[in-house]
């Protein structure tokens, strides 16, 4: 019989290493636990059991939530080239540029290929949404521009995995009709049912808003999509609420930063298996390079002509090249679904992993842009006619 608790103890004794390492060096928590769980995973036995995956999957559920609820819709329309432009080049270059590779270099089936190509297309809400609430960036317009394009390239990931592998049938109209009219009710209904539940140590709003997204969650499952998509449009539906209700989103957060998302980061990192990445080195190493290379081919050029700064540039384009979640939930659905064999989810998976790393390390190392003031962040990222008006930011760092 397994001992829970003693299991329980091992990995929160590892989250905690990884978060007292993060204060140390630096580095954003999330990615010192994919590190920490890749040791524990190779080296001492770390595995994940049913119950720890589903605590990492109310953590990417949740956490997808909150990134979606951080969007300030007012900056998102006034910044809405940005963020649908960096957003688009995001997802369609890795995904042409890795599915190219995969078929015509690599040798891999056509569907094998369009797999790789979605798996490496993402990235990592996950990742740049702990990168962002732990530098304050989510309450910069960079940060909200960055979150924004982050949405629209995921979206762009999972209508590519629906589009060329759903079954359409009865529970994906099902699934689109019931979150199309939660789409447009609950704006107009959570802060009439908030006002009638008001504060209380039971945490009412807070169930209220599980029930909405597990629900969702259980739905968008039985319709063969995932549960992260609705999470995140639930959230930027509920962003005005949860601007004018700062305790509840603070709540949340602490809630899923410290019970879920280490079990969740945790195990990315456990699910890599050294000897098999070990085997399979230059592949993975290629298709890292594409990855990358691909998201500065579309990315980084838009960042100069929106007129960010340099640093601001480099820093949006190495997070953009982040990936984690939608890039493993595909790997594991073209497994699943014997649309590759397990050697290419072993290098896919790797590859995810590495892109959660590598490009939020040197984004954090030497691109941050945390020596400027917000205005100064805002005011790189303004259009010359903006820059001549002397009228104040819409949003600043610090405030609600």
């Amino acid at each position: 019989m397994e001992n829970n608790l003693l299991i329980a103890m091992t990995w929160f004794i590892l989250a905690l290493a990884a978060s007292l390492i993060s204060i140390r060096i630096g580095v954003s928590v999330a990615l010192v636990e994919i590190l920490v769980g890749t040791l524990g995973g190779n080296f001492i036995g770390l595995h994940p059991n049913d119950w720890i995956n589903v605590l990492a999957g109310f953590g990417s559920v949740v956490l997808t939530f909150l990134a979606g609820a951080e969007l300030d819709p007012k900056v998102l329309r006034r910044k809405w080239r940005e963020s649908l432009g960096i957003g688009f080049a995001s997802f369609f270059a890795p995904f042409l540029g890795a599915m190219a590779y995969a078929y015509w270099i690599a040798g891999w089936s056509p569907e094998a290929s369009q797999i790789a190509g979605i798996a490496l297309s993402t990235t990592s809400v996950a990742v740049v949404y702990a990168v962002m609430i732990e530098r304050g960036y989510n309450q910069t317009e960079l940060g909200q521009v960055i979150l924004a394009a982050c949405f629209i390239t995921d979206l762009g990931t999972v209508l590519a995995l629906g589009l060329l592998f759903a079954s359409y049938d009865r529970w994906l109209l099902v699934f689109v009709v019931v979150l199309a009219l939660s789409l447009w009710l609950l704006p107009r209904t959570t802060p009439w049912i908030f006002a009638r539940m008001r504060s209380h140590i039971s945490e009412p709003e807070t169930k209220y808003l599980l029930v909405v997204l597990f629900g969702l969650g259980a739905l968008s499952m039985a319709a063969k999509s995932e549960a992260v998509l609705p999470a995140y449009l639930i959230g930027m539906v509920l962003a005005p609420v949860f601007l004018a209700n700062r305790t509840l989103a603070q709540r949340l957060r602490v809630m899923t930063f410290t019970l879920l998302t280490p079990f969740y980061f945790l195990k990315a990192g456990a699910l890599v298996n050294l000897p098999a990445v070990t085997t399979g080195a230059a592949l993975i190493g290629v298709f890292l390079a594409v990855k990358i290379g691909a998201k500065f081919i579309g990315v980084w050029p838009l960042t100069h002509f929106f007129r960010f700064g340099r640093r601001e540039g480099m820093y949006t384009t190495l997070l953009m090249s982040t990936g984690l979640t939608f890039g493993t939930i595909s790997s594991l659905y073209g497994l699943t679904n014997h649309l590759i064999d397990q050697s290419q989810y072993t290098v896919l998976v790797t590859v995810v992993i590495l892109t959660a790393v590598v490009p939020t390390f040197f984004a954090e190392r030497w691109f941050d842009p945390n020596g400027k003031t917000a205005n100064e962040e805002q005011a790189s990222m303004k259009s010359p006619q903006q820059k001549l008006e002397s009228a104040a930011p819409v949003l600043k760092k610090g405030e609600s």
